[in-house]
């Protein structure tokens, strides 16, 4: 899944585009060389920081759209449709940074005994995605280094973003699936990957 950092430039700039565009109330218009160099399913989070603050954070974790198609959307619901922040206004996106986090399909993590799910996660590598009958939560690959989780609060935190109990993991009525990502972000005025 080797993007290339041209590839993130284009990316964050069709982000910024489309929501320009939704605070211009105008369609957002993506030319066909990016939706032929971009037309691959693939899961993307778009999120947006204000002043170095989480201002926003939505995506597909799954490949269900095309990448062009997924970064539009989830950087308008970023913007205008994170149930945590209110929809951002237009004095608001000079101040904006944009990042992007292209996922691989996320893959579930097979154990004998729930105990074993610490051994199978690597920090700063893995984001993890847990689904049960009482919810669902995801985190991205670089939540837990920024917090300084280790693997068990990792789990225990992604639980608790699904709405369920912090330790739910450990009683196996769930599956946790492990996912990577390429990280595109603005930085001082420019794009950069984010590495390990």
């Amino acid at each position: 899944m080797a993007f290339t950092l041209k590839d993130g430039k284009e990316l964050i700039a069709l982000a910024r585009n489309s929501i320009s565009a939704h605070l211009e109330n105008k369609d957002v218009i993506i030319s066909g060389e990016i939706k032929k160099r971009y037309s691959e399913k693939q899961g993307v989070f778009v999120t947006l920081h204000k002043h170095g603050e989480l201002r926003g954070c939505i995506g597909f974790p799954e490949p269900i759209l095309q990448l062009y198609d997924a970064v539009a959307k989830a950087a308008q619901s970023a913007a205008f449709g994170d149930p945590r922040f209110p929809p951002l206004g237009k004095e608001e996106y000079k101040d904006i940074t944009v990042e992007i986090s292209v996922l691989t399909k996320p893959e579930l993590i097979t154990v004998k005994n729930p105990d074993e799910y610490p051994k199978h996660i690597t920090i700063g590598k893995d984001g993890l995605i847990i689904r049960s009958t009482f919810g669902s939560g995801l985190l991205l690959p670089q939540v837990a280094p920024e917090w300084n989780w280790n693997e068990q609060e990792f789990l225990n935190h992604t639980c608790q973003k699904a709405g369920l109990p912090s330790e739910f993991w450990k009683e196996g009525a769930c599956n946790i699936y492990r996912f990577q990502a390429q990280i595109f972000k603005e930085e001082d005025g420019k794009v950069i990957e984010v590495k390990d």
